[in-house]
């Protein structure tokens, strides 16, 4: 549990009405919380495009994320075969939705260039031990062609952090737990943005 207070439309309208580029929304009910309808009430009340940040194992999931108004998917390459996640991806793409393909190392990332993602995203937190480790994002930059938007994900908590990810060419960022946690989520978006 990351917030024990979630007014999670107040935080949205928040994020939204601060300069966010999109809203990531937790919709995996059983070990973060999320819920479908979370997505569906905030897609709802936001200006912003919204992901729905889960483990997407089925096709039927990416129905669901368009139904319930997500403009951005997660594709996560640790848990899907290259057939599976090429799959997905363009069945993401025929609905209209964007993919942000999450990698997590070296050979994750050859997986998501050879499956066609315009978006990779780089996880920081190693998910065998929960570790952060921000120069996972800076090592990985360099594989990754300059024409697919390369975003950095997890372990984003100050100004400083989000400066060295500008210097080594990150398109994006996704921060939750340092938003989720701040007393005061304007004047965090604000230091973080600069």
């Amino acid at each position: 549990m990351i917030a024990a207070d979630f007014p999670y439309l107040d935080i949205a309208k928040d994020y939204d009405q601060n300069g966010v580029s999109a809203i990531s929304v937790l919709t995996e009910p059983d070990y973060f919380k999320g819920d479908i309808h979370y997505l569906q009430e905030i897609a709802s009340e936001v200006s912003v495009p919204v992901l729905r940040k889960d483990f997407v194992i089925d096709p039927y999931m990416l129905y669901q994320a368009k139904a319930a108004g997500a403009s951005i998917v997660l594709l996560i390459v640790a848990i899907l075969s290259e057939q599976q996640l090429n799959d997905y991806l363009k069945l993401a793409h025929q609905l209209g939705l964007a993919a942000i393909v999450e990698a997590h190392d070296e050979d994750e990332i050859k997986t998501a260039i050879a499956v066609g993602a315009k978006m990779i995203g780089v996880n920081n937190r190693n998910l065998k031990n929960f570790t952060v480790a921000l120069d996972n994002s800076e090592r990985l930059r360099q594989l990754v062609p300059e024409n697919i938007a390369f975003i950095a994900e997890s372990g984003i908590h100050t100004r400083a952090d989000v400066q060295v990810l500008e210097a080594n060419h990150v398109n994006g960022i996704l921060i939750g737990e340092a938003l989720m946690t701040a007393p005061d989520k304007a004047a965090k978006i604000k230091e973080l943005l600069g």
